[in-house]
């Protein structure tokens, strides 16, 4: 892009990279991306004091009854779907879209009976599937980002209008003040209604990788059992080792110094996610699916990024990180109970999409 910039890799870059106020996200990565996966007004697009009273809201909803609703709703909608699974084969790739999409409205206070579940998941899926893209694909994404905004726009001001579920987070950004004690402007409330479904919808990556580690990782799969803890860290492995969005940009605000190199005001820094959880300074056999390390001692500090490091309340970690690891425990358990099988296919990831499916999309015989 013209621009100098630094590229970071490794704990003690991600500690230095996530230092709280040291770097800002505004300006720090292209505004094809921005405009689809956050867009302008949202949390991960603030600072200060802004960036803390909206993060707070976020984070209010992580609570371990929302994340247990979470899991819930997705078992039933799963089992709902699956069926019409049985004694045939299915593309993970293509079901889990709508089971997440009606999980996620469902979860935010949204009945998608009355909300068009099939567009919603068109529009969710869209924004992830297009933020790394140039060209028609992207634009055909941005169009459809702006028909989800409106429909975002029409829920908060019918539950400003009327009654919203109390406790949901649609209530919560309907009712949501700023350190001004003003309400969100419904835009800005818009957009994030819709940075809470979309990345629920964009978990259907990890579910399906979590198939394919045990389609690919039989001594792995064999181990795995419905504890609670075998679970999360069979999740969290698959979070270390698949790509996802492999990058994550800051610009500098506070001047400082790293590994010999000074970064002063406005400089560009880029840190390697994918290639961090991979470090060897972190992870012994880095390259290796094991699942029993997330069950031993905590891992080095900002060797595990795989959705942002640094401190939870402060920072820029995303506030969804919990709900990721409720929702993809809860699948990784269906999934095992399913005992699905693998046909032939190509089970190869492509590395030049962002963020990839399994070659294949992910078939199983159920």
């Amino acid at each position: 892009m013209l621009r100098p910039v630094t590229c970071l890799r490794g704990p003690e870059a991600a500690r230095a990279f996530y230092v709280p106020g040291r770097l800002t996200r505004r300006g720090a990565m292209p505004a094809q991306v921005l405009a689809l996966l956050q867009d302008k007004g949202s949390v991960q697009a603030l600072d200060g004091v802004e960036h803390l009273n909206r993060r707070a809201l976020f984070l209010d909803l992580m609570s371990q009854e929302r994340l247990d609703l979470a899991r819930r709703l997705l078992r039933e909608e799963w089992r709902a779907t699956a069926r019409t699974w049985s004694g045939r084969e299915v593309t993970l790739s293509r079901e889990i879209g709508p089971i997440l999409t009606r999980t996620a409205l469902r979860w935010c206070g949204i009945d998608p009976v009355d909300n068009a579940p099939g567009q919603r998941e068109e529009e969710l899926s869209a924004m992830v599937r297009g933020a790394a893209k140039i060209g028609p694909g992207h634009w055909r994404a941005r169009a459809l980002r702006r028909r989800s905004e409106a429909w975002a726009r029409e829920q908060i001001r019918a539950a400003r209008a009327g009654a919203p579920p109390p406790g949901t987070p649609l209530a919560a950004l309907a009712y949501h003040r700023d350190p001004d004690g003003l309400a969100l402007p419904r835009d800005v409330a818009a957009v994030e209604l819709l940075n809470l479904l979309r990345p629920i919808v964009a978990v259907g990556r990890f579910i399906a990788f979590s198939a394919h580690a045990m389609a690919t990782e039989p001594e792995a799969r064999t181990s795995l059992t419905a504890d609670e803890a075998a679970l999360r860290a069979w999740g969290d492995e698959v979070r270390r080792l698949y790509p996802f969005f492999p990058l994550i940009g800051g610009r500098v605000q506070k001047p400082f110094s790293h590994a010999g190199h000074r970064f002063d005001r406005d400089d560009w820094v880029l840190l390697d996610l994918h290639g961090t959880n991979r470090h060897p300074a972190a992870w012994p056999k880095p390259e290796r699916f094991d699942p029993s390390r997330h069950l031993a001692a905590a891992p080095v500090e900002g060797g595990f990024v795989p959705q942002g490091g640094g401190p939870m309340r402060e920072g820029h970690r995303c506030p969804g990180e919990m709900l990721t690891q409720a929702l993809l425990s809860e699948a990784t358990a269906l999934l095992h109970e399913a005992q699905f099988e693998t046909p032939p296919q190509d089970l190869s990831i492509p590395r030049r999409t962002i963020p990839p499916w399994p070659a294949s999309g992910m078939r199983l015989r159920l």
